[in-house]
């Protein structure tokens, strides 16, 4: 397996609780982000949502899409959501959001491996496009929330 390690910061122009609310609701994804195809619950989980499974579909430029399904590990409204991926992706998400005078800050950690046997054998030569994939996702979901909040994006990378 391939290992990877990704950081990303979004810095929105908007309070926290809206940002929240529209990271939370993963099964809306698909409305706004550009590059999820699929983010469906599978098993609900508990009153915070800890336990549930969803079923995600990521397609970026690429000629593939990326299949996995996430377990929710831990909510702390609103400010922390993790959760344990398998399938094509194996490990950990976390989402990290910070609030001061009405801005908002995301930090996504995702800490995961390659399951699929082609990418394990091309990552020695393909990491530096896999790791670009994952930034062009990254950027289309910060353009997708500040657009859905009608907020400006000011930072994302």
């Amino acid at each position: 397996m391939a290992d990877y390690a990704f950081l990303t910061t979004w810095l929105l122009d908007s309070p926290r609780e809206p940002v929240w609310e529209t990271i939370y609701a993963q099964e809306r994804w698909p409305e706004w982000w550009r590059g999820v195809e699929e983010a469906a619950e599978v098993r609900p989980g508990n009153g915070d949502g800890v336990g549930a499974v969803s079923r995600m579909v990521w397609k970026s430029l690429l000629p593939y899409r990326v299949e996995f399904e996430v377990t929710t590990k831990r909510v702390e409204r609103p400010h922390l959501m993790e959760g344990d991926a398998v399938g094509e992706l194996t490990g950990v998400g976390r989402w990290r959001l910070y609030e001061r005078g009405g801005v908002t800050a995301v930090l996504y950690e995702w800490n995961v491996a390659t399951s699929k046997a082609w990418m394990n054998l091309l990552a020695p030569v393909a990491r530096p496009v896999f790791e670009w994939n994952h930034n062009w996702v990254m950027a289309r979901g910060g353009e997708g929330i500040a657009r859905l909040l009608g907020c400006e994006l000011l930072t994302s990378r």
